[in-house]
């Protein structure tokens, strides 16, 4: 039973890149049950989330080329809205609205979250939709971290399509200040 991932992530042409490759991965059929583990935010998930700082977002243009940036902010930003839709307060950045027009064109997005110190990665794939703050001014007062001056402009709610964790094989790990302290020096 496939996982929502594979469905959309092993398309046709990587199917055949990998079994050219002698890789023998079952490839999703389109008649084939769906398995919803991977749809369905656990503890696991929020708890990871909620323990970010920042992610990396990609978005599509209307040319079909993908835009990748790093969204950062305080930790917890990214919120869990319920078991299939997380959130995040778009704060006034470089004013060049990229990610923002492309998602106003298509809503597909992909985030990655990383954990450098534990060597882990959640990797999702969802719908995303722009709520303007004069829109649902509720709903950006919930995405708001009041100890953080930054001006909010929208809600960027995305419905979650799938999601899967990823191997640590190649994750060099990286530390903040704060883990540098917690690990090596007692704090």
């Amino acid at each position: 039973m496939p996982r929502p991932f594979g469905r959309i992530a092993f398309t046709p042409a990587v199917r055949a890149f990998q079994e050219g490759r002698g890789v023998r991965t079952r490839a999703p059929h389109p008649d084939d049950p769906v398995d919803e583990r991977g749809t369905v935010l656990t503890e696991a998930e929020s708890a990871f989330i909620a323990e970010r700082d920042g992610f990396y977002q990609a978005t599509v243009s209307e040319s079909g080329w993908p835009y990748v940036q790093f969204r950062g902010g305080p930790t917890g930003f990214l919120r869990v809205l319920d078991e299939r839709t997380i959130a995040y307060a778009d704060f006034r950045g470089n004013m060049q609205y990229i990610s923002a027009g492309n998602l106003a064109g298509d809503g597909r997005i992909s985030l990655i979250l990383m954990d450098y110190a534990n060597r882990r990665r959640l990797k999702i794939l969802g719908r995303a939709r722009l709520v303007d703050a004069a829109d649902d001014p509720a709903l950006v007062a919930k995405l708001e971290v009041p100890s953080y001056r930054a001006h909010v402009e929208r809600a960027v709610v995305i419905a979650v399509e799938a999601f899967d964790w990823n191997c640590p094989q190649h994750i060099t790990p990286r530390f903040t200040e704060a883990e540098f302290a917690a690990r090596w020096e007692g704090g």
